[in-house]
């Protein structure tokens, strides 16, 4: 099963996700301090909420595609290589609170986008960077976050 993934970074989580959880009529798969995701079935839509600073307003932080296997993210890395795209990959890596294999790619807007795949729950958010160079975190805690339980 594939799904979109729209991470973003929101300023009130506790409101966000009490917003999320009326429009979509769920409440988050996860929740883990300065984190929440949905997975939601219809439409469906992977909806990850991390938490970033007082009074800033909502952002996107990044898009990704979830798919169900290394080898399907394996066969879009060759996909995307083929199609002229610059590709950052990465096996085993930490990010929102799962192991993943992913590889990255950057659209006419800068905008960072993610194939990957959950292959474990990890304890940690991360922090990650988003591989490829732009100047800006993605998947990274809020200053003074720690990655414990929720």
């Amino acid at each position: 099963m594939s799904r979109i993934q729209l991470a973003l970074r929101v300023a009130d989580l506790d409101g966000s996700i009490a917003f999320y959880s009326a429009l979509f009529g769920t409440a988050p798969a996860k929740r883990r301090p300065g984190y929440a995701n949905f997975a939601i079935a219809e439409p469906p839509l992977k909806l990850v909420l991390i938490e970033g600073e007082p009074g800033e307003p909502t952002r996107l932080d990044h898009l990704g595609i979830e798919v169900g296997s290394t080898e399907e993210v394996a066969a879009a890395t060759e996909r995307l290589k083929e199609a002229g795209l610059a590709t950052v990959e990465e096996r085993d890596t930490t990010c929102c609170y799962a192991v993943q294999d992913k590889v990255w790619v950057h659209g006419p807007g800068r905008e960072p986008w993610e194939v990957y795949v959950v292959k474990a729950d990890a304890d940690t958010m991360g922090p990650v960077k988003d591989p490829a160079p732009r100047g800006e975190e993605c998947c990274a805690e809020p200053a003074g976050r720690t990655g414990a339980d929720a």
